[in-house]
């Protein structure tokens, strides 16, 4: 019920969706005799959506959650596990191609792979189901193959396909892994999204040493820095809105302990 309810409600916590619905309200209301609410709704959707997609509000939110956990500190020695979360692969066009189909945040199995290269002995764990309301395939296997294509053997990784959101990628790896005291396991996830990992990460009392990858800014020179693309500046604003609404839900509902994890 909780995954049905944070999906559709995720739907709408979108600044591009909940922008489009007001305007698409202020087209139909145009066909009814409240053409003052009809035009002050058109005109606030557009005005938002030009704000959120050009103006530098999208670096703004997401710089936060971006420097909050720093690059992962190698000195402290070798990592005993790595668990990679889900969301560098699209199943469903892996799986009509048949080939593996990579998206914007591949660089998560990229330094999966490479941390695998570096630490032969170091266990790895790829958490990632189905995120979808309509049936969807898992991405653990088809990021198996990538592994495997990659070198990797198969032997060390072990696929957690039953995950469907962050908390539940903390719940199965955690039973999967069954973490030794004293065991230093990295967790690999794009850099805005760590914060939000980490949260559940604890509330499942499962101890991971931040690895950001995948950042979309390059510091806190972005912060006044405008979008020269509306999809960009628009994209970049609904997945840091995205970030932030799922940091609070999370800690409302007892997901998290805390509402935003630092180191």
């Amino acid at each position: 019920m909780f995954f049905v309810l944070s999906k559709t409600l995720g739907f709408f916590a979108l600044p591009s969706n909940l922008l489009i619905s007001i305007g698409l309200l202020g087209l139909v209301l145009l066909c009814t005799r409240l053409l003052r609410l009809a035009s002050w709704l058109l005109v606030t959707s557009i005005v938002l959506l030009a704000v959120a997609g050009f103006s530098p509000l999208g670096h703004l939110l997401m710089l936060p959650l971006e420097q909050r956990f720093p690059p992962w500190d190698a000195s402290r020695g070798s990592p005993d596990g790595i668990v990679v979360l889900g969301g560098a692969i699209s199943p469903n066009i892996s799986l009509a191609r048949g080939a593996v189909a990579l998206n914007e945040a591949a660089e998560r199995i990229a330094a999966a792979v490479e941390l695998a290269r570096r630490y032969p002995d170091a266990r790895i764990i790829f958490s990632g189901g189905t995120g979808s309301l309509l049936d969807a395939p898992a991405e653990a296997p088809v990021a198996i193959r990538e592994f495997e294509a990659l070198g990797i053997a198969h032997e060390r990784i072990t696929a957690e396909e039953q995950s469907r959101n962050t908390i539940e990628n903390a719940v199965f790896s955690r039973l999967l892994a069954q973490p030794k005291p004293g065991e230093r396991w990295l967790l690999v996830t794009s850099a805005f999204h760590m914060p939000r990992a980490i949260a559940a990460f604890r509330a499942a009392d499962f101890t991971v040493e931040a690895y950001p990858v995948d950042w979309r800014t390059r510091g806190p020179i972005d912060a006044t820095a405008p979008f020269a693309s509306f999809t960009a500046g628009l994209t970049m604003t609904d997945t840091a809105v995205h970030e932030w609404v799922g940091l609070l839900v999370y800690r409302l509902t007892g997901n998290a302990m805390e509402l935003f994890p630092a180191p």
